[in-house]
C-alpha cells in the first residue's frame, strides 16, 4: 500500500470523518468500559476486560489502518478529469447489450478502497472498471465476468 491509495474527494473525506469519529468518540468509549471492568476486581478472570481490551485492540489496529490510508491517499479532482473518456472519478451509463432488455446501468468508477457495488461504485482494478477506462461514448466493450462474456456500449460519461 505504500505507493498511494486512489480517492475521490468524497470517499477521502469520508475516511477522514470516521478516523475522526473513532478517535475523539469510540476510543472514549471504549477507555471506559476497560475502566468499569478493572473496577469489578480481578481482572483475571474477567470477560467484561477481555471483551473491552480485545475490542481496544481492534480499534486502534482500524484507526492505524485509516491514518495510514489517509497519509498515502492521492485524491483524484473530478474537475480536472475529462470526461472525454472513461476515467475514475467520472459516471459511466453503459448499455448491456448482452440481455434482452438492453439495460442501462450507471457505474462511477472509484479506487478499490471506495468500492461498493451495491451504489453503483466500481473499482478501477475490477473486471468492468478495468475494461471501461479509458473507453470513450459509442466504444463497446465485451468483459469475461465469471458468470461469462458482458457486452456493454458506453452511453455516457460525466462528472
Amino acid at each position: 500500500m505504500a505507493e498511494g491509495i486512489l480517492l475521490t474527494r468524497e470517499g477521502y473525506e469520508k475516511i477522514v470523518a470516521e478516523l475522526e469519529e473513532l478517535i475523539t468518540v469510540k476510543r472514549k468509549e471504549v477507555a471506559e468500559r476497560i475502566k468499569e471492568a478493572i473496577s469489578y476486581g480481578d481482572i483475571s478472570e474477567n470477560s467484561e476486560y477481555d471483551s473491552a481490551k480485545n475490542e481496544q485492540a481492534e480499534l486502534e489496529e482500524r484507526i492505524n489502518k485509516l491514518e495510514n490510508m489517509v497519509r498515502i491517499a492521492k485524491i483524484i479532482d473530478e474537475n480536472s478529469i475529462s470526461s472525454d473518456f472513461v476515467n475514475i472519478g467520472l459516471k459511466v451509463k453503459v448499455k448491456n447489450l448482452s440481455n434482452k432488455t438492453k439495460d442501462i446501468i450507471e457505474y462511477t468508477i472509484v479506487g478499490s478502497t471506495e468500492a461498493d457495488p451495491y451504489e453503483g461504485k466500481i473499482s478501477n482494478e475490477s473486471l468492468v472498471g478495468k475494461a471501461l477506462l479509458g473507453k470513450k461514448v459509442k466504444d463497446k466493450v465485451e468483459i469475461a465476468v465469471p458468470d461469462g462474456v458482458v457486452k456493454y456500449e458506453v452511453m455516457e460519461i460525466s462528472k
